[in-house]
């Protein structure tokens, strides 16, 4: 219930992807491998990286998940996005949610941003953090 999701679809490189985040919208995601959530799929291991930030002066913080590594998804239910950004803050309102999805929208290479409901998740696991 504290937190908001939004699916993104930007077929480039996820550094690449962070880098246009942080100096479009002056924020400062940043790789964690600690984060790093390791899935075994048929007998192989898939590594799906975690960029993460802290507002300064707020308890919100943000989880931009890759959706996708080497042909596997961490959330195959959603296998068209290549992003899910996760925000976590009891007291996020939706004017907050809709003008970053709006800011996102106008950055290069971003062709879609969605918001998912947490509830058609199948593998809402995948995102434990």
């Amino acid at each position: 219930e504290s937190t908001s999701l939004f699916g993104i679809v930007a077929p480039i490189k996820s550094y690449n992807f962070c880098w246009l985040l942080n100096q479009q919208l002056r924020i400062d995601f940043r790789t964690n491998q600690d984060l790093e959530i390791q899935l075994e799929k048929k007998g192989r291991k898939y590594f799906f990286t975690i960029y993460n930030f802290v507002e300064e002066g707020k308890t919100r913080e943000h989880f931009l998940y890759e959706n996708q590594f080497d042909g596997e998804y961490l959330l195959p239910e959603f296998k068209h996005l290549d992003y899910i950004w996760l925000i976590r803050d009891p007291d996020m309102k939706l004017s907050d949610f809709s003008n970053l999805q709006n800011q996102i929208r106008h950055i290069d290479n971003v062709q879609m941003v969605v918001e998912v409901n947490y509830e058609m998740l199948k593998n809402k696991i995948n995102l434990i953090i």
